[in-house]
Order: structure tokens, then sequence, then C-alpha cells
């Protein structure tokens, strides 16, 4: 059996146990260790497995991860989504379909704050769902914003699909999380563009909210602001070369517990469950990490990425045609696979074909997230779509929340088309930044 055969075996299997319904860790561990130990001996992957699972967890740059992940998860504990939800429909309500239009505003912002996906769409789908259902909005349209608004948590930094690319392609991680900010501000003015458009043509769908004065304006936002403060010190500060990604992470997770503790809206249970839920999070994350470095160097002796590139150069696409082809492989996985597994997956095998062909890192970590989002709000899996259902109730149909995120797909598909005819958007910050 030849090394190559090994590898494609290997995926395989990956792909059956997960089928199976195992843990995509124990899943890219298991087909790693027995792959390694198959082509290398027990020794050396023994060896392997316990050197690369040190090294995971030993990274300093991982840190991020339990950090902003307990930043997000105080916030929400202390009800400040509910600030930054109210802020925007102060300024925005009054648009067509403005409700919903403050929801992606509020997935944006607290996207700053979270880095992840699943939580911003039911932080703010707890607070913004009701609200639309009282005031008459189509059920298609609440539930479609709030699902696609929520997966500008995986875009928007500090993004924990930005970590995990960094550390399986050993980018920065400041870089990334900068390259993040432009593409997600595009994807919000899209949706809500979408949803203008969805109420323009259908006005009983997202009703006008009333008219709100600028003083009233002012003392809502007003609410918000502490954490608007935590969001521009965090990613301000990153910007700003005054502090790393992981001195931000631990700057921003205390300042918000101790705002949160001043202002008297966390109680010992807020806190705790906020602990609790960062520790469940950031052990998968960890446990992500290490299944992706024990499978990494089975890929990398199958030559299973080497030989993927050699096998597409002699397809003669050229570097757009087989980014094309990178994309729709990855479109069709992200019906099948939630975000996390697909990135680190697919980002050993593919990465050395993408810069194989000239493309920027950074720039191509910003477009395999937006296509991961996309998996969120695509069937059959579609994670964001069954969070958001389960927030609405069961008197909301599944089809109706897929009927309703369908135009918000085709502005990523939108979005998606600009960040390739124009990298800039994706680099001019991190560009600027560090030179």
């Amino acid at each position: 059996m030849t090394d190559v055969t090994a590898g494609l075996l290997g995926i395989l299997a990956l792909f059956l146990l997960m089928v199976l319904r195992t843990p995509v860790a124990f899943a890219m561990l298991l087909v790693g260790f027995f792959g390694y130990w198959g082509l290398s001996g027990y020794r050396s992957a023994s060896a392997m497995l316990l050197t690369e699972s040190y090294s995971a967890v030993s990274s300093y740059s991982l840190i991020v991860v339990p950090m902003f992940v307990l930043l997000g998860n105080i916030a929400s504990a202390a009800g400040y989504s509910r600030g930054l939800f109210d802020a925007a429909n102060a300024w925005v309500g009054r648009m067509r379909g403005g409700l919903a239009s403050a929801s992606v505003l509020g997935c944006a912002a607290f996207s700053a704050v979270s880095g992840s996906s699943v939580a911003t769409a039911v932080t703010l789908g707890k607070v913004a769902l009701p609200e639309m259902r009282r005031l008459g909005y189509a059920d298609s349209l609440a539930t479609g914003s709030v699902a696609a608004g929520g997966t500008l948590g995986f875009l928007i930094p500090p993004s924990t699909g930005f970590v995990l690319y960094a550390i399986l392609t050993e980018e920065s991680i400041g870089r990334l999380f900068m390259a993040g900010i432009l593409p997600g501000i595009l994807l919000a003015v899209l949706f809500m563009a979408v949803i203008w458009l969805v109420a323009t043509l259908d006005p009983a769908a997202g009703p006008q909210g009333p008219r709100v004065t600028w003083a009233e304006r002012i003392r809502v936002s007003s609410q918000a602001w502490p954490l608007f403060g935590v969001i521009l010190v965090s990613i301000g500060g990153i910007y700003l070369g005054v502090f790393t990604p992981v001195e931000a992470s631990g700057i921003g997770a205390g300042l918000v517990i101790l705002m949160a503790l001043v202002q008297r809206k966390l109680d010992r249970a807020g806190f705790t469950a906020a602990i609790l839920d960062t520790l469940k999070t950031s052990a998968m994350l960890y446990m992500v990490v290490i299944g992706a470095n024990v499978l990494n160097p089975f890929l990398a002796i199958t030559h299973i990425p080497a030989t993927l590139g050699a096998e597409l150069q002699t397809l003669g696409l050229g570097p757009y045609g087989t980014l094309v082809v990178i994309l729709l492989a990855y479109v069709v996985l992200g019906m099948f696979m939630d975000g996390l597994s697909m990135l680190v997956i697919t980002i050993p095998i593919v990465f050395p074909v993408i810069t194989g062909f000239g493309f920027d890192p950074i720039w191509f970590g910003v477009v395999a997230v937006i296509v991961i989002e996309m998996g969120m709000i695509t069937p059959p899996v579609g994670m964001n779509v069954f969070v958001v259902r389960g927030v609405a109730g069961p008197d909301v149909a599944l089809t109706t929340v897929f009927r309703g995120v369908a135009p918000f797909l085709l502005a990523m598909i939108a979005g998606l088309l600009l960040i390739i005819a124009f990298p800039a958007i994706a680099t001019f910050i991190p560009d600027t930044m560090f030179g």
C-alpha cells in the first residue's frame, strides 16, 4: 500500500467516524495516531502523540480562546447584549425592517466580544425574536436575520475560526483579526440591504418602528457604551499595537467582569454559569486543536497535500479556477459538517495548495471563514438555523427559518465575490497596521 493510498483511507475513515457520530476531536486523534502507527511504527506514533498534544495545549496564542469566550459569556450573563440591541434599534428601528436590521447590528457588535457564531445567534435571538414577533414581523425575516447575523461571530474579531486558522497555518492572529473587520462590516451592510429589500417588497413582513428622538437615542446608546468601551479597548489596542491579541483577550475579560460587578449586573449564579460554560467551550476547542495536531503529521507523511496540489495543477485550471474548486468543495462539506470541523480537517490539506498558487494566506483565511459561515445557514445541517429555531419556539417550522436565510445566503455570496475581486477589503487594515 502506498503512502497516498493510506492517506486516502485515513480521510475516508475520518468521515466514517464522524458519520457514526464520533466527536471530531476524537475522530482526528484516532485516525492520526493509528495511521501514523501503520506507516511509522508504534514507538514513533506514541512519541508523536505526546509531543503534538503537549505543543497544542501549551501554545501561548491559544489563551485568547478561553479569555474571549469568557468575555462573551460574562457580557451575556450581565445583560449587556440587551443594551447593544436597544441602541441599534434606536438608530435604525425607523427603517423598513428596522428591528431586523437592529438584530444584525446587535449581532455584529456582540461578535466583537463573543467570537462564536452560535453564542451570538442564541444571545441576540433571545432578545430580538420576541420583540419582532410582538411587532408582527414575518417569522422567516425575523429568524433569518438573526441566524445570518449570528454568522458574523465567526468573522468579526475575536473569531475562534481565525484563532484555529492561525494555529494550523502559523499565521499571525493579530493580522487575521484585523483582516476580519472590513469584511464583517461589509456583510453586515449587505444583510441590512437584504432586510430593507424584503421589507420593501412585503411591508407586512418588516413594519417600521416608531420615531425616536435624538435625546432618546443618546440615552439608550449611553447604556451600551460600557461594552462598546471594552470592544474599543481590546480591538483598538491590538490595532494601535498597545498590546498583543493574547493580552487584549485578558484585558477585555477583566474589564467586563469588573464592569459587571461594579454595576451589580452579575450575581454569583450568573458568574458561576459563565465560568462553567467557558470551561466547556474551551475544553472542546482545545481537544479539537489536539486532534488536528495529531492528524496533521499523518497527512504530512502520506503526502496528501502535495499530491493534491500536483493533481490540481495538472488540471490546468489556473489559480482562480483552483480556488473555485476548493470553495465549491467547502460549500458541499458545509452542508454536512460544522464550521470548526471543516476548518481543522481541510486547512492542512488545502493551505499548501493555496500558498503554492501565490494567494495571500491572510486573505484566504477570510475567504475560507466566510465560506464556512455560509455552511452555518445552509441545509441540511445549518447549525445557526437549528439554534435560532430552538430559540424561536416549536411553532416556527424549520423550513421557515431556511426560507428566511435564503436571501442572506445570496448576500454572503455577493460579499465573497467582492472580497475575491478586491482582496484589499481583507488585507488593507492588516497591511496598513503591520506594514
